[in-house]
């Protein structure tokens, strides 16, 4: 086991054989992550079944939520600005302050129309590199695009291909919305 500091900060590393000839350094805290991500599945997963269950607009107070979870409330913030986005078909809004809850509204976008319109709101002028594939793999999950062209999407959308320009998320954003527009056409 060897110890390298990275920003001032002790990573624990283990070398791992990987085949007979190579050899590679794996994080021990990676398990750390893994366990996040988990924990992250199962508040979405929770907050699904509450919306479902009500058909369609939750309350939660978000320091209870993290209460059953053992977690930060911040955890649950993540789990809701990441999972419950407006092109998923979700609206959130909270209320701060003592009494303050969270509302998490499940839309219905019952057209192509109404889907555009939300994809190209959420794009605005500009989109990152994470939110565009996010958005590619909502197409996905609603067989708008297979997952050969969301590949096709992302590559062509990645920071790589994109590389030469000043400011690659305005032209991500031009890109993304004129191929939604094929898409939806």
């Amino acid at each position: 086991m060897k110890y390298f500091t990275k920003d001032l900060v002790y990573i624990k590393l283990e070398i791992v054989k990987d085949s007979q000839f190579f050899y590679r350094l794996k994080d021990k805290d990676s398990q750390r992550n893994d366990t996040m991500a988990k924990l992250s599945n199962s508040i979405e997963e929770f907050l699904n079944e509450l919306i479902f269950e009500s058909d369609g607009v939750v309350e939660i107070q978000r320091s209870k939520i993290s209460d059953q979870f053992n977690c930060a409330p911040s955890q649950i913030n993540y789990v809701l600005t990441t999972r419950f986005t407006p092109f998923k078909g979700y609206y959130v809004e909270s209320r701060r302050g003592g009494g303050g809850y969270i509302r998490i509204v499940k839309v219905k976008l019952d057209d192509d129309e109404d889907t555009l319109n939300t994809f190209l709101n959420f794009i605005g002028d500009s989109i990152t590199k994470n939110n565009c594939d996010d958005l590619l793999k909502e197409l996905v999950r609603r067989k708008k695009v297979t997952k050969r062209e969301m590949e096709l999407m992302k590559v062509s959308l990645s920071d790589r291909s994109l590389s030469q320009c000043e400011n690659r998320n305005k032209i991500r954003a031009d890109l993304l919305k004129n191929m939604l527009l094929v898409i939806f056409s």
